[in-house]
């Protein structure tokens, strides 16, 4: 008969978590006060849509939008909404606002597919409005990749216009972002809605005709 690992044996530092109940509690009252801020942006953003004419892709349909929670992004719960949301055959165009448990807010544009040319023309025609707003852009092989910092994202400034074109030259796609700590007032005065849209509007030289 094998033994079973001492790995496999809850510490008394885990066996209090378990059994604490209000642990458990605040977890799902955090759940729903974030859902309710995701979807109060959503609106909001909604309303910036509607008078705001945009490089939509072919197909683009601004009622579409979604609202996910996880467990288990490296570990840690996370929930976010994406709107305007446009996942279609090559083209993307998604406004994604996450809040990763453990790590941050990101508010970020995706972008591939048959408006990345211009987009691309945009940024740099009209770099120096986009320049010094708290903007990054994702430096990861892939625009799922949420973390920043060295490696990852180089911030947006205007000594980096050179740099940053030599990371968009070669690229199909790409992400922009604003990363927001989780002990800033976005989270403890429930800003969170000012402050997606606000980037929002800060990638409109970006997304704009």
């Amino acid at each position: 008969m094998s033994i079973p690992s001492h790995d496999g044996f809850l510490t008394l530092e885990e066996l209090r978590l378990v059994g604490d109940r209000d642990l458990f509690r605040a977890k799902e009252r955090i759940i729903l006060k974030v859902r309710d801020l995701l979807t109060e942006l959503q609106a909001g953003l909604q309303e910036d849509l509607s008078r705001t004419a945009l490089l939509v892709p072919p197909g683009f349909d601004p009622s579409k939008m979604q609202v996910v929670k996880g467990e288990r992004l490296e570990d840690c719960p996370y929930q976010y909404l994406d709107y305007p949301k446009h996942f279609l055959g090559d083209d993307k165009f998604t406004f994604r606002s996450l809040c990763w448990w453990g790590h941050h807010l990101v508010f970020a544009m995706i972008v591939e597919g048959g408006q990345v040319k211009q987009c691309k023309k945009n940024f740099f025609d009209r770099f120096h409005q986009l320049a010094g707003q708290g903007l990054e852009l994702s430096l990861a092989p892939t625009f799922w990749e949420w973390k920043r910092g060295e490696g990852y994202t180089l911030p947006i400034t205007h000594d980096r216009k050179a740099q940053l074109a030599a990371v968009l030259s070669g690229r199909a796609w790409f992400k922009i972002a604003r990363f927001v700590p989780l002990d800033q007032p976005a989270m403890s005065e429930g800003r969170l809605p000012e402050v997606g849209r606000d980037t929002f509007r800060s990638l409109l030289p970006l997304l704009t005709p």
